[in-house]
């Protein structure tokens, strides 16, 4: 391709809206141009990375028996609403009537329609397992989009979903995924790690995300260095972590005149926070409750939305706060309250000789201990993970690190074939529900991930198998036509030759054909100078390292490709 033709208007400025790295490169490198808040246009460079990971993620289905089919985007409100969760997704689903007022919602996922497809026309345990995928579009409407192609209202996205037998079938077919997973994503030249997750909306028993590993990233994750264990913070498990053993001391209360928060209350009476109880009032499904953690922690609300069942949680208003505990907020304490289901934190309910609000305005209470001043309906890990905690499967050491969810696997279980009636006939034409299993990939966030991970100053640095073309030839002056026909060489070669190439070959200076070879992030510049005419040579570039290297022109496509094959 020549450049002269190529649709990629790059901008030197980074407009005003664009936060992350890979937004930013996007837009400046003239892959992509915002439509309407959180929806954008993939322009042609943009298109041809989709595409190779789309072929990639397309390969690797394929290999793991998944086929490929297309389901409808615009999907009938009915079969939402008989798995429920035509109102458990709120207002991320974008919804619309036809003209006869029939309700149809824009997918943000497909398991409702593709076990709709699949209870048609499955009967026989014969024609299971099953596998079925499709590459399209999905749409949430997402509160606040931003971060580019990160959060967007509008996205690519690859999902397939497994039919099994039984659970056994199931484990084969969630392995089958995992291992496809892994693959695409090294295939892709990601550094990744998949993490024990929370399955969220989807539902389902157990699920992991592949995180591609980058500063940027919005999710914070756990993993072992001793073990293979690696978790999401919103899953990661917290052992319980006990206090060195004392003789258990009698309550008394202390004055704290306008001591509430744990920081006050800590430094008042000249103790740490881990030696504090925060109590926090919520409501669960219009119920208010009592949540005990140590004071120096923060709860885990998925933890804890999980552990409740419940549709809705929420932070109690001052109001119920004072009708729960009797007191204002910031005095809160988990002594006296049997009216209240309480729930408390492993941590917490092994802190001895603790200090807590007494429900009682510029009121606390030393030497609070569970099980013998107050208890609980349930002792549990409710909290969120910190610095020092232990891995939960082998005690190791556990590392932070930020990463981007680029693809997850969930087990789903009969959730939908069970509420969807989605039975086969087994061996002695007893009906059973089929086991379900679904795998989504963010095609179009991958890209951006891979961005996130691979650039620098100048630019964006893309993994080989990824990139939109792999080298950019760059005639120093298209003035000279030594040069000029040179280029025109060594271009026609490697096009010959199979290697994805670039002609630059505008009327430019040499400063600004680098600069946009370096912001759109060829994996490999070839400039064509004068002095590569009068010796033969090409000079070869390596954008990731900046390693320069010159070929004699006789063998230079055989060192090109190799060079490709190494970075």
């Amino acid at each position: 391709m020549r450049f002269s033709e190529v649709f990629a208007p790059t901008l030197r400025e980074v407009p005003a809206e664009a936060e992350v790295v890979s937004h930013k490169l996007m837009l400046r490198a003239g892959m992509m141009r915002k439509a309407a808040s959180g929806v954008y246009t993939y322009m042609p460079l943009a298109w041809r990375v989709l595409k190779k990971i789309t072929q990639i993620v397309r390969e690797e289905m394929d290999i793991k028996g998944g086929q490929e089919l297309m389901l409808p985007i615009m999907q009938p409100a009915e079969i939402w609403q008989e798995t429920g969760r035509w109102d458990v997704y709120g207002d991320e689903m974008f919804r619309l009537k036809d003209r006869h007022g029939r309700e149809f919602c824009l997918g943000p996922t497909h398991e409702e329609i593709i076990t709709t497809l699949v209870k048609g026309d499955v009967r026989s345990y014969r024609q299971l397992p099953l596998r079925l995928y499709q590459i399209q579009n999905k749409y949430r409407d997402e509160i606040r989009p931003r971060f580019g192609l990160m959060r967007g209202r509008e996205f690519i996205m690859k999902d397939l979903y497994s039919f099994d037998r039984d659970e056994a079938g199931l484990d084969t077919s969630y392995s089958k995924m995992y291992d496809a997973y892994t693959q695409v994503f090294s295939r892709c030249g990601l550094q990744f790690r998949p993490v024990e997750a929370d399955s969220g909306a989807i539902g389902g028993s157990s699920t992991h995300e592949f995180m591609v590993l980058a500063e940027s990233g919005e999710a914070a994750v756990v993993y072992c260095l001793d073990c293979d264990y690696a978790a999401n913070t919103e899953k990661a498990e917290c052992l319980p972590v006990s206090d060195p053993k004392t003789t258990l001391l009698s309550m008394e209360e202390v004055v704290t005149p306008e001591q509430r928060t744990i920081e006050q209350v800590a430094e008042f009476l000249r103790v740490t926070p881990a030696q504090c109880l925060k109590t926090l009032v919520y409501v669960a499904d219009e119920k208010p409750l009592v949540v005990v953690i140590r004071g120096d922690h923060e709860v885990n609300e998925i933890k804890l939305k999980n552990y409740l069942k419940c549709i809705q949680l929420e932070m109690a208003s001052p109001e119920t706060v004072e009708m729960v505990t009797g007191a204002p907020m910031g005095f809160a304490g988990p002594v006296g309250l049997v009216k209240t289901r309480i729930l408390v934190d492993h941590a917490a309910a092994e802190v001895q000789n603790a200090v807590c609000g007494a429900n009682k305005s510029g009121t606390h209470i030393l030497n609070v201990n569970y099980g013998q001043d107050y208890k609980a309906s349930a002792v549990l890990d409710l909290r969120e993970i910190t610095t020092g905690d232990r891995c939960p499967r082998c005690s190791g050491e556990l590392k932070f690190a930020r990463g981007i969810e680029v693809g997850q696997v969930f087990k789903l279980g009969i959730k939908y074939s069970k509420a969807l009636d989605c039975k086969y006939l087994d061996e002695t034409g007893k009906e059973k529900p089929i086991v379900m299993g679904c795998y989504g990939i963010g095609v179009s966030r991958t890209m951006a991930a891979a961005i996130e991970q691979n650039n620098d100053a100048n630019g964006i640095i893309w993994p080989v198998p990824i990139a939109p073309y792999h080298v950019v030839v760059v005639p120093v002056s298209v003035k000279d036509q030594l040069q000029r026909e040179f280029a025109e060489k060594v271009y026609q070669a490697l096009q010959a030759a199979g290697v994805e190439t670039v002609l630059d070959d505008r009327d430019e200076r040499p400063g600004v054909k680098f600069k946009d070879a370096d912001l759109i992030g060829y994996p490999l510049r070839i400039t064509v100078g004068a002095k590569c005419v009068a010796e033969n040579v090409v000079e070869v570039k390596v954008r990731r390292t900046g390693e320069e290297l010159k070929f004699e022109l006789v063998d230079f496509v055989a060192n090109i490709k190799d060079l490709l094959n190494k970075i």
